[in-house]
């Protein structure tokens, strides 16, 4: 795996009293000693929310092998971390679906740690994923939003350029009730108006 350079953001956020708090993330690639916070993250999720269709969080064990699957299948998985190193929240891009025509699409994920949640994190780690995917020659990014009540993962898509594309209405069924998917979609590149390059 190519590891590209870090990148450090520093954010600015309002306290509720009014102050300014800067905080600097730097954004990196997933390391294998990740593991264990991008446990604990998406097992909040899964449990508390409906970012996530599963109802069982994974072990770590099964974490790795995931993460593995990701990059070995060459796409991006990144982490974005304090000035301590605590991973504060994490995104990846994989195959949006396995045929080949697809090769062009990537679906992304994206998830905060409950504590960083509003500060800007998920915002600058969705940008950067935006980056590196259209870098590696994607044409689209496809958001698979669990539940069109879910405002501020909606919001933070839109925030980044990507557009409604449709809804699946009642599609799952988690934490007692019916569940939407909100597609949203975002052009990478020349996206559709050129044709790809040849022999890829």
């Amino acid at each position: 795996m190519h590891l590209r350079p870090s990148t450090r953001v520093a954010l600015s956020l309002r306290r509720p009293r009014g102050t300014i708090a800067a905080m600097t993330l730097t954004i990196r690639d997933s390391l294998p000693g990740d593991i264990p916070a991008l446990t604990a993250i998406y097992g909040d999720a899964v449990r508390h929310g409906l970012a996530s269709f599963e109802y069982d969080p994974p072990d770590t064990t099964e974490m790795a092998r995931r993460r593995d699957g990701v990059l070995g299948a060459g796409y991006p998985y990144l982490v974005a971390a304090d000035a301590s190193g605590q991973v504060l929240g994490y995104a990846y891009a994989s195959a949006y679906r396995p045929r080949q025509a697809y090769r062009f699409t990537v679906e992304n994920s994206i998830y905060v740690a409950p504590e960083a949640k509003g500060k800007g994190v998920g915002r600058t780690l969705l940008q950067a994923l935006i980056t590196r995917c259209t870098a590696e020659g994607y044409r689209l990014i496809v958001a698979v939003i669990g539940d069109s009540a879910n405002a501020a993962s909606i919001g933070l898509h839109a925030a980044c350029g990507f557009k409604h594309a449709g809804l699946l209405p009642n599609v799952g069924w988690k934490h007692e009730r019916w569940v939407d998917s909100v597609l949203m979609t975002l052009p990478l590149g020349d996206g559709a108006a050129t044709p790809p390059p040849p022999g890829r």
